[in-house]
């Protein structure tokens, strides 16, 4: 349990342990800002300025933005690649416009452009080009996949983190780290195993993507499975288990149970649903059920070899 203030060492590590599992990578000042503090003082010099200067207000320059400039229509910034000037105006703080926003239009192009790739290579490209999905906007790389796309067991994670998404590939950080172990754990690793995630781009501060981004992004996954083919099929998390396996129970409630995952050409593909690797560095007691999962799934691909 981390401390509420922190004094040693140790909590001090175990706070700053947490904060980058939530995301935060980045300090915006050393110190906190009183933001009342700040207010009162210009509400005070508000409240003595003459009555005078409220009804005649002095003269602006040209250069000089008015009082209602933070409120007037500016153009966003395009997308790296995209013509600025086929972006439309906007309200300053929106979104940019080259940010679709999730709907069923863009769920059926997702659907039609998985469903057109009879390669992996040609369903990366697919997904590169796919600009239906709002998180690609605010990501740095698309996380594809990685291993052996020839491997027996695919496992699939929820979506990218911080690492994942500057390096572009899935599970490369603390949970990557763990994941190496709980593979080598069972006589495996990258090179004998396939991993991707249901998300392939990075949501902003690591926030819980939304059903309809899941929903768009769903399409390519099921498709890469799809290609894939793997004997066993692994769900790390809650998030991959109920999108993959169409089911609504807690993943403490579904791990160490076989389910199957069906592909649009009607293979069954067991499929185990464990505990994520994150979620076990948080809560280090439970990393005995995803041995027991880990076990299972081992024993299910000397069955099935």
């Amino acid at each position: 349990m981390i401390a509420a203030s922190p004094n040693t060492p140790v909590e001090i590590a175990e706070l700053l342990a947490f904060y980058a599992s939530a995301g935060v990578d980045e300090a915006l000042e050393d110190e906190p800002i009183n933001r009342f503090a700040e207010v009162r003082p210009k509400q005070a010099e508000r409240a003595s300025a003459p009555a005078a200067r409220e009804s005649t207000p002095p003269e602006r320059p040209a250069s000089e933005p008015g009082p209602d400039a933070n409120r007037a229509p500016q153009r966003p910034a395009a997308a790296p690649g995209l013509d600025a000037s086929k972006v439309p105006d906007a309200p300053a703080r929106t979104a940019p416009a080259t940010a679709a926003v999730p709907d069923e239009a863009q769920a059926l192009l997702a659907r039609q452009m998985a469903s057109s790739a009879s390669t992996l290579d040609e369903l990366r490209q697919h997904m590169a080009r796919f600009d239906g999905c709002n998180l690609k906007f605010t990501a740095k790389n698309l996380v594809f996949a990685d291993g052996n796309p020839n491997a027996e067991l695919m496992l699939v994670g929820e979506a990218p983190g911080r690492d994942e998404d500057l390096e572009g590939l899935p599970f490369v950080g603390r949970s990557g780290r763990l994941l190496d172990r709980m593979l080598a754990a069972i006589g495996l690793d990258r090179n004998s195993a396939y991993i991707a995630n249901v998300i392939p781009w990075r949501p902003p501060g690591n926030r819980t993507p939304t059903p309809h981004e899941t929903e768009i992004c769903r399409p390519f996954i099921e498709r890469q499975i799809e290609l894939v083919n793997p004997k066993v099929l692994v769900n790390l998390g809650g998030p991959s288990a109920k999108t993959l396996l169409n089911i609504t129970e807690g993943i403490l409630r579904l791990r160490g149970n076989w389910r199957t995952h069906t592909t649009a050409s009607g293979t069954i593909i067991p499929a185990m649903p464990t505990l994520h690797p994150a979620y076990l560095l948080r809560t280090p007691a439970h990393k005995k059920l995803a041995w027991r999962d880990f076990l299972e799934v081992k024993a299910k691909l000397r069955e099935l070899g």
